[in-house]
């Protein structure tokens, strides 16, 4: 069955939900975690105890992005089962099964991204996360729960939470369970060895001691605890005034061949295996104000760009696998984008929905930086490289310029391109980019800061680093369509490695780690006959017959 080739849609809303129900209770609320069995993302498998598959992250992913934009006044949120005595069973294992490798490595990105999210709500947005696991917690369900601020688990004598991936299905617990388990909550790596090699998992006094939980109550005091630690995740998180801002749904057009919205299209070319997508800069100045900025709402450029473009990229992944080359265009007026950049920067100081809509564009175009498809930006007259845009072309593997003077190419700099969109390493994509030039970046922050306009031409981009080629009118098409075809040439399988490896140089933080491995290892592991062959765990799960290794060792 090739459930992964069928369409798949990321837009969902809280009134189309199936396995989520959100409850706002003042300044907390409760995602009530509800998978109902029959009602899979595609057919073939059931979604037994709070199992999930992609579909059921999409609610949540939507569920974190509402809690952000139209609850403000949220300011702790605890995730608990609707289900008796299970939190969750972790990813579907028949799903897994029976989907494409693709698939599989892009549904393990997903989920990691929807985590990273809840981390950067509790980090950054004033939304504190809390785990209430009231049952058994396994694989990606404790996954989930790690990426939260706080784990509770209840004391019931049976209630465990484990990562059993590698002992019962041969594969790893989605490198993320891993890399936040040492990371994030410092357990011992001798304990977590123990951990993710005990299919049964560990409960009570000693998941406290290992650092899996953080505090664990007997079934009739687990609700109270549960209530009293939420307070007091919502008493340290700073209130915020004003009304949420209610996401409305993208005005998306499909066709055989693409996407359209409003600010972003998609032109598929599935011969030459490539995909054009074009962005589009604002039409009018920006807002001057909080209160203009709130009339706008999803109106807003910034706030509509970034929506629209993290829709692309999360088809594209799943929908369009053989689409290896994705060609980024922009077009419109880099100095109206760069005044855009510049008033949603300011407005940031102060003002929660302005600080949010950055926050998007972040987490959107760090989605860009972990996609597995090569990415070539193309500045071309009419483009609008600049600031938050111009980001794009900074996560690209190289970047073309028509060196013109009759029809010149301008890219500029804006506020916003030295902080406030960082990759998953912490650094800026200037600092990427521009390695050992600390200094330069420096001066051009400083002249940005100023308000001096900071522009370059294809010839100038080229030597300040920003392009990798500028070339004249006679070379610039031959020199891309080779370039082109070069790339589409080449093994996707060697591809993906070496962009994952040199997309992040300096030093790694928990999420580069995610997505490094995940490329790594969850790329070779899902291959291996050993987890998806015809006798491997994968296959073998839920049946009576053990899983055949092969034992050798690289």
């Amino acid at each position: 069955m090739e459930q992964e080739q069928d369409p798949i849609s990321f837009e969902t809303s809280p009134d189309r939900y199936r396995h989520w129900r959100l409850e706002l209770r003042g300044d907390g609320a409760r995602l009530i975690w509800d998978v109902q069995e029959s009602r899979p993302l595609r057919p073939g498998y059931v979604l037994k105890l709070n199992s999930y598959d992609l579909g059921v992250d999409i609610e949540l992913a939507d569920a974190v992005q509402r809690l952000r934009f139209e609850h403000p006044e949220v300011r702790a949120v605890a995730i608990v089962s609707g289900k008796e005595r299970v939190f969750s069973a972790g990813a579907n294992i028949h799903m897994l099964a029976s989907s494409s490798h693709a698939f599989k490595v892009n549904f393990c990105k997903f989920t990691n991204e929807t985590r990273l999210a809840i981390e950067d709500a509790c980090a950054r947005s004033g939304q504190r996360y809390l785990a209430a696991c009231g049952g058994v917690t396994a694989g990606g369900g404790y996954e989930l729960a790690a990426a939260c601020d706080e784990i509770l688990l209840v004391d019931d004598g049976s209630s465990a939470v484990s990562l059993p991936e590698v002992p019962l299905l041969g594969v790893l617990p989605g490198t993320g369970g891993l890399t936040r388990l040492v990371d994030k909550r410092s357990v011992r790596r001798d304990h977590a060895d123990i951990f993710c090699t005990t299919a049964e998992g560990i409960k009570g006094q000693r998941a406290v001691d290992w650092r899996l939980v953080d505090a664990i109550a007997p079934k009739s005091r687990f609700d109270g605890l549960v209530g009293e630690r939420l307070a007091r995740l919502a008493a340290a998180s700073p209130p915020k005034s004003g009304p949420g801002l209610v996401l409305v749904p993208l005005n998306l057009k499909k066709s055989a061949d693409g996407y359209a919205w409003s600010l972003v299209d998609v032109a598929i070319d599935r011969a030459a295996r490539t995909a054009t997508l074009r962005l589009r800069g604002p039409a009018g100045p920006p807002p001057a104000d909080a209160a203009a900025l709130r009339r706008e709402g999803c109106d807003n450029w910034m706030l509509r760009l970034f929506r629209e473009l993290d829709d692309a990229i999360c088809r594209l992944r799943f929908n369009e696998e053989e689409i290896g080359l994705w060609l980024i265009k922009t077009e419109g007026d880099a100095d109206l984008v760069a005044a855009h950049d510049a008033a949603m920067q300011r407005l940031a100081t102060s003002d929660w929905l302005a600080r949010e809509v950055i926050l998007l564009a972040a987490r959107t175009l760090r989605r860009l930086d972990v996609t597995a498809r090569s990415l070539f930006a193309l500045a071309e007259p009419g483009s609008c490289f600049a600031g938050s845009i111009l980001e794009a072309a900074l996560a690209a593997d190289r970047t073309y310029a028509l060196d013109d003077p009759a029809r010149p190419v301008r890219l500029a700099l804006s506020p916003l391109n030295f902080g406030a969109l960082p990759m998953g390493h912490g650094v800026t994509r200037l600092q990427t980019r521009l390695p050992r030039r600390s200094e330069e970046i420096a001066a051009l922050a400083k002249r940005v800061e100023t308000g001096e306009p900071v522009r370059f031409d294809a010839r100038a981009a080229t030597e300040a680093g920003l392009v990798t080629i500028a070339a004249d009118e006679i070379d610039y098409d031959d020199e891309v369509r080779l370039a082109v075809e070069e790339r589409t040439s080449l093994s996707p399988d060697a591809l993906t490695g070496m962009e994952a490896s040199l997309r992040f140089p300096g030093a790694e933080s928990m999420g580069a780690k995610i997505f490094g491995r995940l490329s790594a290892w969850q790329n070779w592991i899902f291959q291996r006959p050993n987890a998806v062959g015809d006798h491997g765990a994968l296959k073998c799960y839920g049946k009576p017959e053990r899983p055949s290794f092969d034992w050798k060792r690289t």
